[in-house]
C-alpha cells in the first residue's frame, strides 16, 4: 500500500456560471481549500513521500492567480468588459464554465506537469520520480467539493 500525504492551501475566488439556471449565472465568490494529495509506494531519505515545501513552492504562485480574482466563461456576454476593467484578476475559461470540477481539474494538470518538470531537476528540496498525484479536491464552501483524480 503506498503512502499518502495532502497539503491544503486556501484562496479567495470567485466565478460566475453563465450555463447556471439560477443564483450561480452571477458573480459570487468561495472561500476556497484546495487539497492535494499525492503518493510514493516507498518514503525517501528523509522518510516523506515528499517534502511539504515542494508543494508551496510548485503551487503558490499558480493558485495566487486564482486569489481574490473571478473565473469566467470567455463565452459569457460580460467577460470581454470585466477583462477590460479587471485584467488579470479575470481567468477566462475557454467556451467552458469555471466549475469547482473545471477548477479542481486545471489545478490537477498543472501539479502533475509541475511535478515531473520539478523531479528532472536539481532542488534544494528534492523529489524524487515516482511520487504521483492522486487526486485534488477543491471545497466551494463547508460542505460541498468537488475532486478531479488520476483514476
Amino acid at each position: 500500500m503506498p503512502y499518502r500525504v495532502c497539503r491544503i492551501f486556501e484562496i479567495e475566488n470567485g466565478h460566475m456560471l453563465s450555463k447556471h439556471p439560477d443564483k450561480c449565472r452571477f458573480p459570487h465568490g468561495h472561500s476556497r481549500k484546495v487539497e492535494c494529495v499525492l503518493e510514493a509506494e516507498d518514503l525517501d531519505k528523509n522518510e516523506m513521500v515528499c517534502d511539504f515545501k515542494v508543494l508551496k513552492l510548485i503551487l503558490s504562485d499558480y493558485l495566487d492567480q486564482f486569489d481574490h480574482a473571478i473565473c469566467m466563461n470567455t463565452d459569457d456576454a460580460s467577460y470581454a468588459d470585466f477583462k477590460e476593467r479587471f485584467g488579470d484578476r479575470v481567468i477566462g475559461y475557454e467556451s467552458e464554465d469555471p466549475t469547482t470540477e473545471v477548477l479542481a481539474r486545471d489545478i490537477f494538470h498543472h501539479l502533475s506537469e509541475s511535478l515531473a518538470a520539478y523531479a528532472s531537476e536539481e532542488h534544494e528540496y528534492g523529489l524524487r520520480d515516482n511520487v504521483r498525484v492522486v487526486a485534488v479536491k477543491v471545497w466551494e464552501t463547508s460542505s460541498s467539493w468537488a475532486e478531479y483524480s488520476a483514476s
